[in-house]
């Protein structure tokens, strides 16, 4: 059995913020993470700048490591109506496979402990988490969950969201495309999706998008349901067509799960899309990961440092911060997503708000935050 005093499960970015937070205070932290950094992974690839004063701190700058300013935002109907306006606070492009790689060498910078391994088994008893690997046993007084958005560890927990069958399907790849617009994401519907063009570090540009499995399903793979149903939209279209993929294949997940989750589960702290997944079209779920690993952190923090704080006062802060910070984003991004997925509502909506830039950036707004210092 090998002791830490944090125990996280999970190298993502909400697990890689919280592993470099709790290290920079002198924490002996572990991280058990399935794959090797680095390595892609399906996800927009666009952060909000709100989380940019945070990252400096820990000791991360992801302009300095070459992500592209993003200022402006579009927004396109299925038949090629375009709404556009510049970005209240802006954000950064860059893949996952950059990012995570940076945060991966901070945080064993610091001397975070890495364990490449799945984990099988979690609990929690007398006090201590006990966390088995089909190579090893671990154990911490502290764990954090922070495994992404769906695993089998969410079954062992009896997490109800898993008991279920999830509609969402969601693809992505990178394409070469010299004149894309390099300080803009885009955001443009089609019949039973929507998907997301950016640039990221290296130049390419991350196309990701989520559909409905049931307006996917009768196509027989990715490239026929990009000529007959994606390209329908005119910006996708000439996208599609001009783009160069550089991917073999485009990345898949499947089983996406948009309901409401616990924050907290068996004592473990859960964080970004372990606690809560935000639609992908408020663009907003990776600045969310890297704010709860902080909110999560700081709480930490107080348990370990204030001998008269205890775990249930712990559970109760990080859910009352938790849903402060997330969830009327949460609740709003449910509504607008079920504004796109309604071919009607979407014409009018994106035809009527196009008319206001002002009103644009509101309803920006209502899914990102402030500035985390």
């Amino acid at each position: 059995m090998k002791e830490h005093g944090i125990l996280i499960i999970g190298g993502g970015l909400a697990g890689l913020t919280a592993a470099i937070h709790l290290a920079l205070e002198g924490l002996n932290v572990a991280v058990i993470e399935m794959q090797q950094y680095p390595h892609h992974k399906v996800c927009g690839e666009y952060v909000s700048k709100e989380i940019e004063p945070y990252l400096k701190r820990l000791g991360v700058d992801l302009k300095a490591n070459g992500a592209k300013d993003i200022s402006q935002f579009q927004i396109s109907t299925a038949d090629g109506y375009i709404a556009e306006t510049d970005l209240p606070l802006g954000g950064f492009g860059i893949s996952r496979y950059a990012l995570d790689q940076l945060l991966y060498l901070r945080a064993q910078e610091l001397g975070v402990r890495f364990y490449f391994e799945k984990v099988i088994e979690t609990v929690f008893k007398e006090n201590i988490f006990t966390i088995r690997t089909k190579f090893g046993c671990y154990s911490s007084k502290i764990a954090i969950g922070a495994y992404g958005k769906r695993s089998v560890i969410d079954k062992t927990l009896n997490r109800d969201f898993s008991k279920k069958k999830q509609s969402w399907l969601a693809v992505k790849a990178h394409y070469e495309l010299e004149d894309f617009q390099e300080d803009v994401v885009a955001l443009h519907n089609f019949n039973g999706g929507y998907g997301g063009l950016s640039k990221t570090e290296t130049g390419a540009v991350n196309f990701c998008y989520l559909v409905n499995y049931e307006s996917f399903k009768e196509y027989k793979d990715i490239q026929s349901f990009n000529t007959a149903v994606v390209a329908e939209n005119p910006y996708l279209q000439e996208f599609l067509s001009n783009a160069a993929p550089i991917f073999e294949k485009p990345m898949t997940i499947a089983q996406i799960a948009f309901d409401e989750k616990d924050n907290v589960v068996d004592h473990m702290l859960m964080c970004g899309d372990t606690a809560g997944l935000i639609h992908p079209l408020c663009g907003n779920g990776m600045a969310m990961a890297i704010h709860s690993a902080k909110i999560a952190s700081e709480l930490i923090l107080k348990y370990v440092n204030e001998s008269g704080y205890n775990r249930n006062e712990l559970e109760i802060d990080y859910k009352k911060a938790w849903s402060k910070a997330f969830g009327k984003r949460l609740w709003f991004g449910r509504k607008l997503q079920s504004i796109l997925m309604n071919k009607r509502l979407v014409s009018m909506g994106i035809k009527s708000v196009g008319k206001s830039k002002s009103l644009l950036k509101f309803i920006i707004s209502k899914t990102h935050g402030e500035l985390i210092s």
